[in-house]
């Protein structure tokens, strides 16, 4: 199981947010960079960076901070307000290595099953962020009335389809990953990525026990509850 350790911005900077609410954030560190060769150097082979300015503003803002980290070759997937091809374009020809697309994959199933024949699942991933089984859009401030099961049922054909599972209630509290809910979706023959509510050794444990591909770390690493070459080992 892969462990992705994450890196949220806002305004350039790295932070973490509770529950997906923007009034509840706490800046964690000035420097991106700083933070991403610290996961590197902690032997991460991915970094999940969300820009948190564009998944609320529905395009991309932290484009400078994004190229700074792909002009000193950190492997990154990005998420947050990407809404076209030519968002996807910019984004693999700067040096992303994954493109994250939520919000438009739910609005336009079309769009995300496109975008894949085009770039190969290997660049293209699906963001599912979810709250009490429904899926949330536009940086987790609207939820539509598409259940999260539904969601992947729609996808399922789809090959090596790689699939951040966020669980919202979780995000930023420190109480677990919902095991229960990502239980249901491992059987989707999709790669099921945990997200939100990743807040120890023990969560990484249950995490690979149950089949996920991946886990992606944030809080509890700016908070110093999991130390990223320790998650990896028990990962592997």
């Amino acid at each position: 199981m892969d462990i992705i350790p994450a890196i949220d911005l806002i305004g350039g900077k790295c932070v973490r947010l509770v529950q997906g609410d923007y009034n509840q954030k706490t800046v964690y560190n000035d420097n991106a960079l700083e933070v991403a060769k610290d996961f590197i150097n902690s032997g991460a082979k991915l970094i999940h960076v969300v820009d948190l300015d564009g998944a609320k503003a529905g395009h991309i803002v932290n484009i400078d901070v994004i190229k700074t980290l792909c002009s000193n070759n950190i492997p990154i997937e990005i998420g947050g307000g990407i809404r076209s091809f030519s968002d996807i374009d910019l984004l693999l020809n700067i040096g992303v290595k994954r493109v994250i697309l939520g919000s438009i994959a739910v609005k336009d199933q079309n769009f995300l099953k496109e975008a894949i024949n085009k770039y190969g699942s290997d660049k293209i991933v699906l963001g599912l962020d979810c709250k009490n089984g429904y899926v949330s859009v536009h940086g987790w401030l609207e939820n539509s009335s598409m259940k999260d099961l539904d969601m992947l049922n729609i996808f399922k054909g789809l090959g090596g389809l790689n699939v951040i599972y966020t669980d919202i209630s979780k995000d930023g509290m420190m109480e677990g990953t919902n095991i229960s809910e990502l239980k249901k979706l491992i059987p989707s023959n999709l790669n099921i990525i945990a997200s939100g509510g990743v807040s120890s050794i023990d969560d990484v444990i249950k995490c690979k026990e149950i089949g996920c591909s991946g886990a992606i770390i944030g809080k509890a690493y700016y908070i110093g509850k999991i130390n990223i070459s320790e998650a990896i080992k028990n990962a592997n």
